[in-house]
């Protein structure tokens, strides 16, 4: 059994709800099993119910309203663009308009309150993978394929942390298995909304941050799956962004802490809290392209290909170096550990931490938009420190950017720091500091955020990326 997400491009419009309902269809004939459908909302539709929910609670009745029609506007038009019979289309476009009569009565709610709650945003914010799961069911059943919408307020049972909520495994795997089980084996497709949870009272929830690969990476584990594929539209798991580097190839096959770290460095991969539940039971996972279904794309499994050393080249801007400096600090114990403990009041997260043999400074790199919250919070932790001249000052350094490369490969492989300092130094590339985890998949290195395209390019190049991975 294959459980298959489809993220908000592949489900953007009628026409590629259809390839969808396609692709769903050639699995069913290929394999002989019904996949177990994920499904993203049309891509912007999650933004635009934030933004109407928000605007409501700050006692604006005008912009949901508008919202509300282009949210009709385009799935009646999707509706006409996949391919769903006349029958069917009349009692899905009525379904969709009491759906959106709902959530504009829950925003003028919000409106009169003058108050949005997390777990009045979850309600809100859920409603475009409704909507895409109603569609994508009626075009699997005007192919001929059966097809049965499931709400994942029935299956996926979650804790209260609305925004972010985590499932409760044991829960969840009973319901899994109650529910779609049954269906897969009279040969139905479940087509289950992503993103979406509740509570063990059934309070809806939504899962955070990739919450819809989340939620099939959940259900593979509970089903359980033999594989997890999540359709996006591009080839895989990409050696760096093609944007960047016009020449980035597809990685054909990436472990699971490989690709963990190439999404903590910003790379558009498998969130590390999507792998989760698939690496804890060996289960494998494919990034595949919907708009390219015969394209192999990625595998993303317990053991990467040993080759290449080097696997994929990302990185994250928009960020300041912060520096703890004095030679007070030298052998006192506690400073690096007060200093992160002001940075979490302060409720930011550092991303990388360097600190000099001689332990008179620490950098640890931070989002500038969180540096001068961070800078305040450590000057006032050492203050008596900097009164006394232990610590000379707290200064921040902005327009940085980390540039990571990842490879398990690298572990034990003598040079690959070598190689990276001589590629930048040949493009005239400072290097304002480095990093690299004990478990040696990654070295991270802080640049200038106006070089970091460059340096990108340059490492790219030294390591042939465009020519070893195919």
């Amino acid at each position: 059994m294959i459980v298959m997400k489809f993220g908000g491009t592949s489900v953007g419009t009628g026409e590629r709800i259809a390839g969808v309902a396609r692709i769903a269809g050639r699995v069913l004939t290929e394999r002989g099993t019904p996949p177990v459908v994920v499904v993203s909302a049309m891509s912007g539709v999650t933004d635009g119910l934030v933004r109407a929910a928000t605007t409501a609670a700050s006692g604006d009745t005008h912009t949901y309203q508008l919202i509300r029609d282009e949210l009709a506007l385009r799935h009646e038009q999707a509706i006409g663009d996949c391919g769903i019979d006349s029958e069917l289309a009349r009692g899905l476009k009525a379904e969709i308009e009491t759906l959106l009569n709902w959530f504009e009565n829950l925003c003028h709610s919000i409106s009169t309150l003058g108050e949005l709650t997390p777990r009045g945003l979850d309600a809100v914010s859920a409603l475009g993978e409704r909507l895409s799961a109603r569609l994508t069911t009626a075009a699997l059943l005007s192919q001929g394929i059966k097809a049965h919408l499931v709400e994942a307020t029935e299956v996926i049972v979650t804790d209260n942390a609305f925004g972010a909520a985590s499932p409760l495994i044991a829960e969840t795997t009973a319901k899994a298995q109650e529910i779609l089980l049954p269906l897969i084996e009279q040969g139905v497709v479940p087509v289950v909304t992503g993103f979406i949870g509740a509570t063990v009272e059934g309070i809806p929830t939504t899962l955070g941050r990739g919450g819809s690969d989340y939620s099939a990476t959940i259900l593979g584990s509970c089903l359980p799956a033999r594989e997890v594929w999540i359709w996006t539209d591009v080839d895989g798991i990409m050696t760096a962004d093609p944007r960047i580097v016009p020449d980035a190839r597809t990685v054909e096959r990436i472990s699971y802490a490989e690709v963990a770290e190439l999404s903590y460095f910003g790379a558009k991969v498998l969130h590390p809290k999507t792998i989760e539940p698939v690496a804890r039971r060996g289960i494998p996972v494919r990034v595949l392209n919907a708009r390219r279904p015969d394209h192999p794309g990625t595998l993303v499994c317990a053991n990467g290909a040993p080759e290449p050393v080097v696997k994929a080249i990302t990185a994250i801007r928009n960020l300041s170096l912060i520096s703890v400096e004095g030679s007070g600090m030298q052998g006192v114990p506690g400073v690096a550990g007060r200093a992160f403990m002001a940075v979490a009041r302060s409720n930011a997260s550092i991303l990388m931490i360097t600190q000099s043999s001689s332990e008179q400074n620490i950098c640890f790199v931070v989002r500038t938009v969180d540096s001068p919250a961070v800078v305040q919070a450590v000057k006032a932790e050492f203050e008596l420190e900097m009164l006394h001249q232990d610590i000379d000052r707290v200064a921040s350094q902005d327009d940085v950017a980390i540039m990571a490369v990842v490879g398990a490969g690298m572990k034990g492989v003598p040079g690959i720091a070598a190689r990276v300092f001589s590629a930048l130094a040949n493009v005239g590339i400072n290097i304002i500091s480095i990093a690299q985890g004990s478990s040696e998949y990654n070295l991270s290195l802080v640049v200038v955020q106006k070089d970091v395209d460059e340096a990108v390019r340059a490492t790219h190049r030294e390591f042939a990326l465009d020519r070893i991975a195919q």
